[in-house]
């Protein structure tokens, strides 16, 4: 391989979330909450960034940047930056969207906290499926907007929409909105078309607007599809597609999204409350992954492959009992230990505190995912069987 995601890259004295700020985010602690492990100890295996290094052209391209020593106010007016990115959906997806409809964030989650602010009156509802990325709740409870939660079927693992439910629930007159992840995080579900199809056509004939999260959608399994929602429905302006490199070539930090907002009225809300400035390094780096990204995302998507079959192996060798099956994206392990654990509640103390694991149970994702935990696998394959090993450990013991 090219590019070595072996490596083992120290992140302490970065101020990175993952070294510094999991006792905040994981257990709403302050920074002396102590463990039986000291903070070198523990294996990472939470936060949904990667353990491996941006890649060079992206660094390369940040570096250029800061060449030009400069840094005041940016916007971007370079045409270029919208055809990197458009000529990148339109090979990946086979589709492509105005360049008039193409606005930026400091990332998803900021956009959908302005987002139901524009488009919910203070007596409506927004719709999301569960289990969930628990931000989609925070965006309607931080605008005080109530949550209308359909809860995904699992059939032997295998999530599906419960689409007589999704119908109920959009029928409700207050449904203005569903914020809607696609790929599906934390299950990993690549929705096929038919599906969207379905989801989209309930969504629309109730006059329900879809914010659809596609930021895991370069981050699927090799010989799977993504298929953007708005991609089904190229008539429509009730969709607001967020898309953004920052997961698939680990660039959270430079705080940039994409958010494509084809309805003018929204748009209009947006461009005139909006803070719409960038920052300058950011469009470097967004502009270099889209135009010189792609070997890097293959070999990555090669790495990545490889640990979800080894950590399935390692499931299937040493706890039986836990239900998983490999996702079709994301690089996220979503795992069902309930046969080891029925009773733990809080089990992302449980495993800090016995394992020196940090993770993201089950009850972190709003709904419909107790007794399961939400495990990072894009990191070196030494750090993810240490991690394995140490869960093993603990679960075997509990089941003594």
């Amino acid at each position: 391989m090219k590019y070595n995601f072996g490596e083992i890259i120290d992140r302490k004295h970065t101020n990175a979330m993952n070294t510094d700020g999991f006792r905040e985010y994981i257990f709403k602690a302050t920074s002396d909450m102590k463990f039986p492990y000291e903070d070198d100890e523990f294996i990472r295996m939470w936060v949904a960034d990667m353990e491996f290094a941006t890649p060079p052209e992206i660094i390369e391209a940040i570096k250029d940047r800061l060449d030009k020593r400069i840094f005041g106010y940016t916007k971007i007016f370079d045409p270029e930056y919208y055809t990197s990115f458009v000529n990148w959906t339109k090979k990946y997806y086979d589709w492509t969207f105005s360049k008039e409809h193409l606005m930026t964030s400091p990332g998803i989650i900021p956009a959908l906290y302005e987002l139901v602010e524009y488009i919910c009156k203070p007596d409506e509802k927004v719709l999301i499926v569960t289990p969930s990325y628990a931000y989609f709740k925070h965006a309607a409870d931080y605008n005080n907007v109530e949550l209308v939660t359909s809860d995904l079927l699992n059939v032997d693992g295998k999530y599906s929409f419960d689409f007589d439910d999704l119908e109920a629930k959009a029928s409700d007159e207050k449904v203005t909105l569903c914020i809607f992840c696609n790929p599906h995080n934390p299950t990993g579900r690549v929705w096929t078309p038919e599906e969207l199809k379905r989801f989209g056509d309930i969504c629309f004939s109730n006059n329900v607007i879809v914010i659809s999260d596609e930021i895991h959608c370069d981050l699927i399994r090799n010989g799977m599809v993504h298929t953007p929602l708005a991609k089904i429905f190229p008539d429509s302006d009730q969709i607001i597609t967020c898309m953004a490199p920052s997961k698939t070539f680990n660039l959270a930090g430079l705080m940039m999204s994409n958010i494509i907002i084809p309805n003018d009225e929204i748009r209009e809300i947006w461009q005139a409350r909006h803070y719409s400035f960038e920052n300058p390094l950011s469009i470097a780096a967004l502009q270099a992954a889209y135009q010189h990204g792609g070997e890097w995302l293959m070999e990555l998507k090669n790495y990545l492959d490889d640990n979800f079959a080894f950590t399935k192996k390692f499931l299937e060798d040493h706890l039986p009992e836990a239900g998983f099956h490999i996702p079709e994206a994301t690089y996220l392990a979503w795992v069902n230990i309930k046969a080891y654990l029925p009773n733990e509640e809080n089990l992302s103390l449980f495993f800090a505190n016995q394992a020196g694991v940090l993770l993201e149970g089950g009850n972190m994702f709003v709904a419909n995912g107790d007794g399961y935990i939400r495990l990072n696998l894009a990191c070196p394959r030494s750090m993810l069987n240490e991690g394995l090993e140490r869960i093993s450990n603990l679960l075997l013991a509990q089941k003594k």
